[in-house]
């Protein structure tokens, strides 16, 4: 490969990066629903926590928003009767599955055990373990409201392809 249709390759790489609408649906759904949870932790406990802003858990669900999205701009994009939108579709409602059920368990297990931790003789080896992380999947609403912004982010995310073309 020559320096021209290398420096051709990498030009094209970057501007279909820059300028490919599921993607950037994506992630703009992601960083919303990351910047949102700073004001719903605050409105909920009345004090600013800005770890929310890379942590997960809380509202609304991240994944939930990016996946969803993700799913919406691919449909857009390349319609929603095909294999590609089906792939996207699935992978979304595996992870929002997953943030209800196993994360949201995992997150409640260890809230139990943090507290048997807690309650242990101070004596006792384990009594010194660093605490597990207790936030780690969603309730529904959580994951509904989630799904809800990816979904708009998508729709605007169309919309504002079709103006702009």
């Amino acid at each position: 490969m020559d320096a021209k249709s290398a420096s051709s390759s990498s030009s094209s790489f970057s501007s279909s990066i820059f300028t490919n609408y599921p993607l950037i649906s994506a992630f703009t759904a992601f960083a919303m629903a990351q910047f949102i949870k700073v004001f719903t932790s605050w409105y909920k406990e009345r004090r600013w926590d800005l770890k929310q802003l890379v942590g997960s858990g809380g509202m609304p669900s991240s994944h939930s928003a990016t996946v969803t999205a993700l799913a919406a701009a691919v449909g857009f994009q390349e319609g929603f009767g095909g294999s590609v939108f089906a792939t996207a579709l699935v992978l979304a409602c595996v992870v929002m599955y997953d943030a209800t059920g196993v994360r949201l368990h995992a997150g409640r297990q260890a809230e139990v055990l943090n507290q048997i931790v807690y309650e242990l003789p101070a004596e006792h080896p384990l009594a010194e373990s660093r605490p597990l992380r207790e936030l780690l999947g969603h309730t529904p609403p959580q994951v509904i409201a989630g799904c809800l912004l990816g979904i708009v982010t998508g729709v605007i995310g169309h919309l504002i392809n079709l103006f702009t073309r």
